[in-house]
Formats: C-alpha cells, sequence, structure tokens
C-alpha cells in the first residue's frame, strides 16, 4: 500500500476529530467499564474506535482495533496487510488524568512494521513516519499541513542518554537491565512515561532504550516500531533479539527492548 500525502492528511483530519473527542470526555467524571480481560476501557476509547474505523474503512485494508471485536486467526492471516490500531493508548493514564495517553495507528505488511502515526491529544502533536518515508514531528492542529518540513533528523551513532520505562509497569527485570546498561554506559537518566508517547522521546533521541517485561498488544507498538525504524531504530523480542513480528497468531508481544541499531545491549 503506497503511503501517500493524501492518505497521510486524510488521517491526520480523523486523528485530530478522534483527539477532539477524547479531550471532551476527558474533561468530564466519565465512567469507567472493565473489559472481559479486566482492563478498563472508557466512552472515550469507544468513540475515537468508532472515528478512526470509519476513517481507515476506504483504504480498503483489515482493520484490528483493540475496542472491536477481532477478525479470526485464519482470516487476518490471509492479509498481506492489517490495520493495528489503538485508539486510546494508556487508558490507565487516561484515567489518572495525567496526560500520558495517545492514539496509535499502524500499517502492518507481512509482518513488518510499515508505516505509523501516533498523537498526543493533550499537547497536539503527531509523530509519523516509515522505513520508506522518514519520520516526522508536526504540530495537530496546523490548518494546512506542510508536511516535509518536520523531518527528524536519523539517530546519530552515540552513547547513551537515557532510559524511558512504564510508568505503570516497572518490573524487576528492568530494575536489573539498568543496572547491567550502566555497567556498560554509565549512568543514564531514566524517564517514566505511560503508553506509547515513550515512542515521541526515542524517536527524537532524548532517550535510547526502552525495555518492556510486561504484557503489551501489537496494536500498542506497532505505530511506535515503524516510526523509530525510519530514523535508525529497533524493537527487539528479548527472547531470540530477532525484530517484532505482527499479525502472530497470539497478538500478545513478547518482552523487548526498543533502542537504536547502533547501540549494543551488552
Amino acid at each position: 500500500m503506497e503511503i501517500t500525502h493524501d492518505l497521510i492528511e486524510h488521517l491526520l483530519v480523523a486523528v485530530r476529530k478522534a483527539s477532539d473527542e477524547i479531550l471532551k470526555v476527558y474533561q468530564t467524571d466519565f465512567k469507567v467499564e472493565l473489559k472481559d480481560d479486566r482492563s478498563p476501557v472508557t466512552k472515550a476509547d469507544k468513540i475515537s474506535g468508532e472515528i478512526l474505523s470509519r476513517a481507515l474503512e476506504p483504504t480498503k485494508v483489515m482493520i484490528i482495533s483493540e475496542e472491536e471485536s477481532k477478525p479470526t486467526i485464519e482470516a487476518r492471516q490471509k492479509e498481506s496487510a492489517i490495520w493495528l490500531v489503538d485508539p486510546l493508548d494508556g487508558t490507565k493514564e487516561f484515567i489518572r488524568k495525567n496526560d500520558e495517553f495517545c492514539i496509535n495507528l499502524g500499517l502492518i505488511e507481512n509482518g513488518e512494521p510499515v508505516f505509523g502515526m501516533i498523537v498526543s491529544p493533550t499537547s497536539r502533536k503527531v509523530i509519523y513516519g516509515g522505513p520508506s518515508i522518514g519520520a516526522f514531528l508536526i504540530p495537530l492542529d496546523e490548518k494546512k499541513w506542510d508536511l516535509p518540513k518536520y523531518g527528524i533528523h536519523r539517530l546519530r551513532d552515540k552513547k547513551s542518554k537515557g532510559l524511558i520505562f512504564s510508568r505503570s509497569h516497572f518490573t524487576p527485570g528492568v530494575s536489573n537491565l539498568i543496572n547491567r546498561l550502566e555497567e556498560r554506559y554509565g549512568t543514564l537518566s531514566l524517564i517514566k512515561k505511560g503508553s506509547a508517547l515513550k515512542f515521541f522521546d526515542l524517536v527524537q533521541g532524548k532517550a535510547d532504550f526502552y525495555p518492556r517485561m510486561a504484557p503489551t498488544m501489537e496494536w500498542d507498538i506497532a505505530a511506535g516500531d515503524a516510526i523509530y525504524r525510519a530514523v535508525g531504530g529497533e524493537v527487539l523480542d528479548f527472547t531470540n533479539f530477532a525484530p517484532l513480528q505482527y499479525n502472530k497468531i497470539d497478538l500478545m508481544n513478547p518482552n523487548f527492548i526498543a533502542k537504536p541499531k547502533a547501540l549494543n545491549i551488552f
């Protein structure tokens, strides 16, 4: 599927509308429901999901969204391309009202992330991109986007500045990894942040390591993975240090680490 300026602008209009609807709910005393897996969901998740699904339908690519019923494994694996959508990533942070939530759109082709878009409704910023087009950081509220001028330069080969980790999932494995990385790179600055907003820091080179040793789903990571690859980053499975794959039989991700290709873990 070709990633054109028209498609990107179409998606930007959709995510701006979804962001506006999310913020309307955010400013109220909204109700929180629990899904079958006991994870929280709000009216904002559902409204955003509806907006994004309608926007993606004209692409004729299968949509797998966190808040909608999932196609069967057999149907999914017949598709060479799929959209992975998280209409409101960081629902726990949304409920806590700490602004650390976002919208994720990821396009997968043959198991590889080729395009991603991550939107911060509160900061009104967007990162988008993929290996074939580069990475871009743009304001959400432009009347007309001049897309090329917002390009992000590729990551330089350098020693680490910092490590970013989940505000809600700091596990013993992450702590142990920090110790091992500091033996190699010296003291790291540590950044806590919720949701896929971590990829804003990674893509801009403000953090160099993002280890995750707690459950995530493909729609949580696909968009960030695509954008990060565009600037020389990689997201590796911790079990075999291979790049993450998508549209798997099980849509859950393994434990992983995101880092620049130029930096070794150990």
